[in-house]
């Protein structure tokens, strides 16, 4: 049962209602069902994520990331981009993992794609300007969908995931003057810089690779 309180906490915290945040609000509440865990305060699991990082259905992560506490802010958010709407929720602490994806499902999809939320996406029209009735008239086919319809879900199976280590070093760059993590001090001569002082051409997504 889908307790429509936190499911519009998570939409408030998302910043409007929309399908696939709900998707990952379900599949996180799986994966934390299947796992025996509960949501993270700080630290304890984590979650390696495959969605990428601009499709339309991104969405997802918020929906997953509010559900089970796994937020880039805890360093609990690993990437592996492969544009799928999946992710691994890993329990550290107990040594277990399972990975959860979402079925192509033709009916489903179609469901979803003659809704007017979405006809109107395609049109360009922000999801935040959509009417409410017709952001639920999608949000409810997720909803009123079994878990079967919705997901691939893999076993629970062990993991030695080890997690990463908490960085807490920092120093000042001896260029621009600004606060800058240990990992990423280089060396520019005699001087600690930061990577954008130091001259490095460095694709954005690199350093959010994760896994």
């Amino acid at each position: 049962m889908i307790d429509k309180k936190e499911l519009e906490k998570m939409f408030e915290f998302h910043g409007h209602k929309c399908w696939a945040s709900t998707l990952g609000f379900r599949a996180g509440l799986i994966a934390l069902n299947k796992l025996g865990a509960k949501r993270i305060k700080s630290r304890g699991l984590y979650a390696v994520v495959e969605t990428g990082y601009a499709h339309g259905a991104v969405c997802f992560l918020d929906g997953l990331q509010y559900v089970t506490g796994c937020t880039v802010g805890k360093a609990a958010i690993l990437w592996k981009p492969r544009g799928k709407l999946a992710f691994t929720l890993i329990d550290a602490k107990q040594g277990k993992q399972i990975r959860i994806a979402y079925k192509f499902n033709p009916e489903i999809r179609e469901r979803i794609a003659n809704t007017q939320f979405m006809k109107k996406r395609a049109q360009g029209i922000p999801p935040h300007e959509i009417p409410d009735e017709e952001a639920w008239e999608a949000v409810n086919i997720i909803l009123s969908a079994s878990e079967e319809e919705l997901f691939v879900i893999g076993e629970v199976e062990s993991t030695d995931f080890i997690p990463p280590e908490e960085i807490l070093g920092a120093q000042q760059c001896e260029i621009c003057g600004e606060w800058v993590s240990l990992p990423y001090i280089r060396i520019l001569g005699p001087k600690k810089v930061c990577i954008d002082c130091a001259g490095y051409e460095e694709g954005f997504e690199k350093g959010f690779e994760g896994v």
